[in-house]
């Protein structure tokens, strides 16, 4: 894929504002959402300033993508971030339907400074019985009836 001044210049806004958190006290990474050549949004990591474990530069980023489309769905934006995405900002790009990912870090790079991801990818790929963190299945027959409520639904909004 060929790589753009365009996209550069995107990628420098991503970084600039990794470089920006860190001196506010934020985490060193930034994003950028941008749709037909123009950023719709762009943010850093906030977690220790937010107090919110959730609060990555990719995910405050599509957060506001998406209020500022007023849509759920970002088909047709491409993410610059200027690392390569953690396994939960992974699933919200897919869930998003953002087209491409451009990444300056990668996950080593992130390591080296002690943001280390890898224990999430490996215990992804445990069964259930062996993760860390309990996952204990309970009431699912009281739990379906949300699922037959939705596939009863028929004004509902499919994402």
């Amino acid at each position: 894929m060929q790589i753009t001044e365009q996209d550069k210049l995107f990628m420098r806004e991503a970084i600039r504002l990794a470089n920006e958190s860190v001196k506010h006290g934020g985490g060193p990474f930034g994003a950028v959402v941008v749709k037909d050549n123009q950023i719709v949004a762009g943010s850093a990591n906030s977690v220790t300033i937010d107090n919110d474990p959730t609060a990555h530069a990719e995910v405050n980023t599509i957060r506001m993508a998406c209020r500022k489309l007023g849509t759920f769905d970002l088909s047709g934006c491409t993410i610059y971030t200027s690392c390569e995405p953690c396994p939960m900002c992974l699933g919200a790009i897919y869930w998003a339907h953002i087209d491409r990912i451009y990444y300056g870090n990668n996950r080593k790079d992130a390591r080296s400074i002690d943001f280390a991801d890898d224990f999430i990818y490996d215990e992804m790929k445990r069964p259930l019985e062996e993760r860390t963190v309990p996952i204990i299945p309970m009431l699912r027959d009281e739990a379906l009836q949300s699922f037959r409520l939705w596939s009863e639904k028929d004004d509902k909004v499919e994402y």
